[in-house]
């Protein structure tokens, strides 16, 4: 039996009943409707989310009974989420953007009995593998009214069947099966309890009051809810009465961060490129790329002198004078009012992150799993050290196997996988240590270090161990590279693959003045590491890499599986002499 640390008790839906009596005519969440932000209140939300309710219980779905979400990022996807835990069912949700191979699989493994998915499309692509899920039993499409479908459902259903349903949840009954992204071989469903979830929330809310205590405190969620970073960030908000948007149309986030103008923003590193990519593309197109550079340097000068003391006075002033010609543009892209964001889901890298809180917008950097309920451990406001990935949450340990394997144990780890006995018994210990497969260190005032994936480390032919993540990190840093993946495992030395952001580089792929670029931001990398660590050759890609094409995950980490599977005969031409 696996030693689990306590749970806090209760359930996700006290956040909603436990605010309602105080909070009911304030303003809980913003939608998009129409061109323009529609405030919904907490009394509001509540309604949508029991009138729901009754319709699934209505609809026969039990205590226990999974449901699967497949939808983009909207309202509706947090009311069906409470409404789902509301009646003690299990939400399952899956990334709008799966292959119907991955449906098939979530709902067969899952056993779900209902789905609640978005569009036309997504309702075929579930038709079309219901002899593959034959526990399903309703299909509801959120875009030909689901909603108005399920609450008639529901009309006959009393207040008092409700309450006696959702009072039987505890803190130990399951609330989600999230399924990993699968960076390799098939998802395997993470047991989420409401105790994981609301153990996660304590300690968050208590090292980050900054974002979520403020009265004005808001946030706009363009992450997909399937991912469990973006998750936490919803049952946080609602717990705290943080000010909750919703948005999926990635082409207009910029100027729905405009108009919603969130106090703080969560994003994976891929996000927070692509704005300093974009900016800085944009400023060589209007003649300015020169003044863009020094800007940057700028920034990451003041920042790193923020570490070491105060900056000197010029720094000051050429960073007063940047201010206001370049870091309030920056700015006005996160909505203009984000003092604070977060990243998760990959290293953000040290110059990016020097970056953006030398421009007034703070980076606060955390390591997570799905198998965790997302943070393990966060940088704070206060206690912030760049190139680590902050100090573990309360009630959090940590540990570090000799091979230098991170190791956890806390409220928030998940019981085990779904149906998978083999592959819990790996992950757990009976001590109830979950072991990340993430290579790192702990420094001596407990900040922690993720230098690379166990699965991940090269051995090449002379016997040098190379971790690839920081070399791919470093080389990403280059505005024009989309992608790198470092190689040679078993070989004489180690090489990369690199794919570039087309948005950035508008030129030929084979222009010698792009390949300089990137052997720039290879040397720049290899000066990190020893002789027998660096990168010798690469190849730049013709084709960037994608979810579309398979080498990416909903999350944007590579599939080094897939990679090296289908791009096996250049990844050998490298080393080809």
């Amino acid at each position: 039996m696996t030693n689990q640390p306590s749970l806090e008790p209760g359930n996700l839906t006290d956040d909603v009943l436990d605010r309602l009596p105080a909070h009911a005519d304030e303003v809980a969440l913003g939608r998009w409707i129409d061109g323009a932000w529609l405030d919904v209140t907490l009394g509001a939300f509540h309604h949508d989310i029991t009138t729901v309710a009754k319709g699934l219980l209505a609809a026969g779905i039990c205590s226990g009974d999974r449901v699967v979400l497949l939808s983009k990022t909207r309202y509706e996807w947090t009311v069906c989420d409470y409404a789902i835990w509301w009646v003690g069912a299990v939400t399952v949700p899956i990334y709008e953007t799966s292959s119907p191979s991955q449906v098939a699989w979530i709902l067969s493994d899952s056993g779900a009995v209902a789905a609640i998915v978005e569009s036309d499309e997504h309702r075929a692509r579930v038709e079309d593998i219901r002899p593959e899920a034959p526990d399903l039993r309703h299909v509801w499409t959120l875009e030909a009214g689901a909603i108005d479908e399920v609450t008639a459902l529901g009309a006959s259903v009393s207040d008092a069947d409700l309450e006696s349903r959702r009072a039987t949840l505890t803190s130990d009954h399951l609330a989600t099966l999230i399924y990993t992204s699968g960076t390799t071989g098939r998802p395997k469903g993470c047991r989420l309890s409401h105790g994981n979830f609301r153990s996660e929330l304590e300690g968050a809310v208590e090292r980050l009051p900054e974002l979520f205590s403020p009265d004005d405190a808001s946030t706009l969620l363009f992450l997909p809810l399937a991912h469990v970073f973006a998750r936490v960030i919803q049952v946080g908000s609602i717990r705290t009465g943080t000010k909750l948007g919703h948005t999926a149309d990635v082409k207009d986030l910029i100027a729905h961060l405009g108009t919603f103008q969130p106090t703080f923003v969560l994003a994976v590193p891929r996000v927070f490129e692509k704005v300093y990519n974009t900016a800085s593309s944009k400023a060589y197109a209007d003649g300015k790329g020169k003044i863009f550079d020094r800007a940057t340097q700028t920034a990451i000068s003041y920042s790193k002198a923020a570490d070491s003391g105060r900056p000197g006075l010029a720094l000051r002033a050429r960073h007063g004078i940047f201010d206001r010609l370049v870091y309030g543009k920056l700015r006005a892209a996160l909505g203009g009012h984000a003092d604070w964001a977060m990243s998760g889901g990959a290293p953000l890298g040290d110059r990016l992150a020097h970056f953006y809180r030398g421009i007034g917008v703070t980076v606060l950097e955390g390591y997570g799993l799905t198998e965790t309920s997302a943070a393990l451990t966060v940088n704070t406001p206060d206690e912030q050290r760049i190139g680590t990935v902050g100090r573990p949450l309360p009630g959090t340990e940590v540990r570090v196997a000799p091979d230098g394997e991170l190791s956890f144990r806390g409220p928030q780890v998940f019981a085990g996988y779904w149906h998978n006995e083999a592959a819990t018994a790996d992950s757990i210990d009976h001590d109830g240590w979950f072991a990340t497969g993430d290579l790192g260190e702990v420094d001596d005032d407990g900040y922690v270090r993720i230098t690379g994936r166990k699965k991940e480390i090269i051995v090449t032919a002379g016997g040098k161990n190379v971790a690839p993540a920081a070399l791919e990190d470093s080389v990403r840093a280059s505005p024009y590279v989309s992608q790198c993946l470092v190689v040679g495992d078993g070989k004489p030395f180690v090489a990369a693959l690199v794919t570039i952001d087309t948005e950035a580089w508008t030129g030929r792929l084979d222009d010698p003045a792009l390949r300089a670029a990137v052997q720039k931001a290879v040397d720049d990398a290899n000066s990190q590491v020893s002789q027998a660590e660096s990168i010798r050759k690469f190849e730049i890609l013709p084709e960037d890499w994608t979810e579309d094409n398979g080498f990416l995950t909903p999350s944007f980490k590579v599939k080094r599986n897939a990679v090296l599977r289908d791009l096996h005969d250049t990844i050998e031409a490298l080393f080809v002499r």
